[in-house]
């Protein structure tokens, strides 16, 4: 007798083909340790993970690739790059390892072909081109965006796919989304037939385009892109990617091959359908070769993969109710805090995801929250900077509801005192469990795009989370490295950030009279309503963030 799982597989069209494509991944590495929860010198990552019947997703393949079914991966190393001239700096020197019969997968919301990794001569297509050269198979899913008048990205999408294409790679443009949705995931994996410990996957926040390779010194990218003036023409940009090796870099290329095998066609759009086949485009993915085996354990971080899908019709192969892992990852390390929640975001938007903060902080009268978000909306248009105000209003008068004065709330500047445009989505709490990603705390990345992000902690404390608070802190502070012992208590580091910040506004209060004190802090004020927020806010939810869950889930406010 078929048993319910063959039984909903026979009954999705597609599904067969997907999960067989997703699935072929040769022998796997040995389990995790069997006494890993019954030690006590050893991290219940139990309690903080989610498992693979909480990621509410039976039908990916992503856990069923683990032994024992488990949702996560034991023995890696994870890295953090800030800011996107790390993050190029390392791709790059990965790509030039990128050898005839290695695989070199990506996928872009946005990817710019002229954008330098590291100076001229270095440009993403020719890097990339080059490695399809040199024997690679190169292979990209680039969001098919809005038009160009609407300021996203379809030219430059389409520039670099044909760029890749003409040196013998293959790159489509995906617009497989919900309705007014966008494919968010920014991932790239590299692997290595023989050579596994070259093997490494990138995730986190960072787009291959315009504007992202900035520092720590925060001057902006030479090949700026044009976001809101309050930022500048060399827009400073906040941000951050994650550098993956060992096992979870099998679930990095799983979440891309899960993708590539959807046999859905890759627009319904008949216009577009009609000019891919006048320019005579790929507008089929093609087949990918097996899957190798994991790379072998080489660290101490369990990394799990978190991930959004919509609920669409018709449904994804491997995710045909969608997927809130993003939002239920969160939800269950909330339930665990205790001391402090470290947050930096692009949006911070909506009631619903401000939700279990708020119960954090409510059931916790110790916990503390720090959240770092941009100045000013990214967009200069009032409608855009009215909605997006509403939006932010509403997400803090939650959080403050429930944590009161608990709640600090930053935005951050250069020294030349231009703000930062804070694009990073990371979340650290109690310096156990870390994420960092391409979602951001909103409707649309926690229900309805596609989102791609790592929960990341250690066999042992301290270890990457504190690690990552305590480098952003440093930079936010203007501390040295090492200097950052105070940092390591919560309450100490509240306390820090809310003093920096404070001296930073005497100063401007003071008609910045003397030497500019140390640390890039400013108090975030919301601006102050008008009628044109008032009057937006119709437009908000079907708009700016849309909700992507089943009906049933939107009215129990429910992930």
């Amino acid at each position: 007798m078929p048993s319910p799982d063959d039984v909903a597989r026979r009954n999705t069209p597609g599904a067969d083909e997907s999960l067989a494509c997703a699935a072929r991944t040769g022998p796997q590495p040995a389990g995790l340790p069997a006494d890993l929860f019954g030690d006590p010198e050893v991290m219940d990552f139990a309690a903080w993970l989610l498992t693979a019947a909480e990621r509410d997703n039976p039908r990916t393949g992503i856990d069923q690739r683990h032994p024992g079914g488990a949702a996560f991966t034991y023995g890696n190393e994870v890295r953090p790059l800030p800011h996107g001239r790390t993050y190029f700096a390392d791709l790059l020197t990965q790509l030039h390892a990128v050898a005839s019969g290695d695989l070199v997968l990506f996928t872009d919301w946005r990817g710019d072909p002229d954008e330098r990794l590291d100076g001229p001569g270095t440009e993403v297509s020719r890097e990339l081109s080059a490695a399809a050269e040199r024997g690679a198979l190169v292979k990209g899913l680039i969001w098919r965006s809005h038009l160009d008048r609407f300021q996203f990205s379809e030219v430059e999408n389409r520039h670099l796919g044909e760029e890749i294409e003409a040196a013998g790679g293959t790159c489509v443009l995906d617009m497989r989304v919900r309705t007014g949705g966008s494919h968010h995931q920014k991932l790239v994996v590299l692997r290595h037939p023989g050579r596994p410990e070259l093997d490494v996957a990138y995730v986190g926040g960072i787009d291959l385009c315009h504007g992202r390779r900035d520092d720590a010194a925060h001057e902006g990218d030479a090949q700026p892109v044009r976001i809101s003036s309050a930022y500048g023409p060399r827009p400073p940009w906040h941000d951050i990617q994650l550098s993956v090796r060992g096992p979870a870099v099998g679930d990095v290329e799983a979440v891309f091959r899960e993708r590539w095998c959807d046999p859905a066609p890759l627009t319904r759009n008949p216009i577009h359908r009609l000019g891919d086949l006048v320019r005579r485009d790929d507008t089929r993915p093609g087949p990918l070769p097996p899957q190798l085996p994991d790379p072998p354990r080489c660290g101490s971080h369990a990394v799990q993969i978190l991930r959004t899908y919509p609920y669409r019709r018709p449904g994804y192969p491997f995710a045909p109710g969608g997927e809130r892992s993003v939002a239920r990852g969160y939800i269950k390390a909330l339930a665990q805090a205790r001391h402090l929640i470290y947050l930096e975001d692009q949006y911070l938007w909506s009631a619903d995801v401000a939700a279990p903060f708020a119960r954090a902080l409510a059931t916790q009268p110790t916990l503390h929250m720090i959240v770092v978000v941009p100045m000013f909306a990214d967009q200069d248009s009032r409608l855009a900077q009215a909605t997006q105000a509403r939006a932010r209003a509403a997400a803090l008068a939650v959080l403050r509801a429930a944590g009161g004065d608990r709640v600090a709330v930053y935005s951050i500047e250069n020294h030349a005192g231009t703000p930062i445009y804070v694009h990073a989505k990371i979340c650290v709490i109690d310096d156990i469990w870390a994420a960092v990603g391409s979602d951001n705390l909103n409707l649309r990345s926690w229900t309805h795009d596609s989102e791609l992000s790592c929960a990341v902690m250690d066999q042992s404390l301290p270890g990457l989370a504190q690690q990552l608070r305590l480098m952003l802190a440093r930079e936010h502070l203007d501390r040295a490295d090492g200097d950052d012992g105070d940092l390591r208590d919560p309450a100490a580091a509240f306390a820090a950030f809310a003093d920096t910040a404070d001296r930073m506004e005497s100063w401007y209060a003071d008609g910045c009279v003397g030497p500019r004190p140390p640390g890039r802090l400013r108090r975030y004020r919301l601006p102050a309503e008008s009628w044109w927020a008032r009057a937006a806010a119709v437009l908000y939810r079907p708009v700016f963030d849309p909700d992507g869950r089943p009906r049933p889930l939107r009215r129990q406010h429910a992930f």
